[in-house]
């Protein structure tokens, strides 16, 4: 384990026995733990973020993908409003 005022990539530590894990200080300030976290498995990891930077990374990997014309947002209305008009005509 990294010592005292050190800010580690990693620590050792064994979950006791009820599951708890306590997570250093160190690596609560480096990721700025000060409100509401995520907690998620990917690729057989756990990950815990804060909910702030998750929302941050997904609209950016949408804003990288997105290879439509205009707001996604504006032809997602299109898309419904089309689907609406075709049920309500038939």
């Amino acid at each position: 384990m990294a010592g005292a005022g050190e800010n580690p990539d990693s620590v050792d530590f064994t979950p006791a026995k009820d599951g708890r894990v306590v997570v250093p200080a160190q690596m609560r300030n480096a990721v700025g733990w000060d409100g509401p976290m995520v907690m998620y498995v990917e690729d057989g990891r756990v990950v815990i973020e804060p909910r702030a930077h998750l929302a941050a990374r997904i609209k950016r990997e949408v804003a990288e993908a997105w290879r439509g014309t205009g707001s996604a947002a504006d032809e997602l209305i299109a898309e419904r409003r089309t689907e609406a008009a075709r049920e309500a005509g038939g």
